[in-house]
């Protein structure tokens, strides 16, 4: 189950990578050289930023799940999380008793 979410997760990242590398910057970026490219429209930059949005939440909740996930696995590492107390220490016995 895990190692399906973290193969998801790793095709969402590298999707998430594509479009904001897609999108047209202010500074230029990947974008810049002008001419008559697919990304001059203001139709397909509304189109990157939803999908940019959609994979963003995507992205957040493969990694919560991931992090849920790996915290079930591991088991308690303390007696505070086992919810048990140590073992009392004992006197030492007397002699002649």
């Amino acid at each position: 189950m895990q190692s399906i979410i973290l193969a998801v997760h790793l095709m969402i990242v590298v999707a998430l990578i594509v479009v904001v590398l897609l999108q047209r910057s202010e500074g230029g970026g990947l974008g810049m050289g002008g001419g008559g490219n697919f990304m001059s429209s203001r139709g397909t930059a509304n189109v990157l930023t939803r999908a940019t949005a959609i994979l963003a939440a995507a992205f957040f909740f493969t990694s919560i799940v991931l992090a849920v996930l790996a915290t079930q696995a591991r088991g308690p590492r303390s007696f505070l999380e086992r919810g048990t107390a140590p073992a009392a220490p004992t006197a030492p016995a007397t002699p002649g008793a």
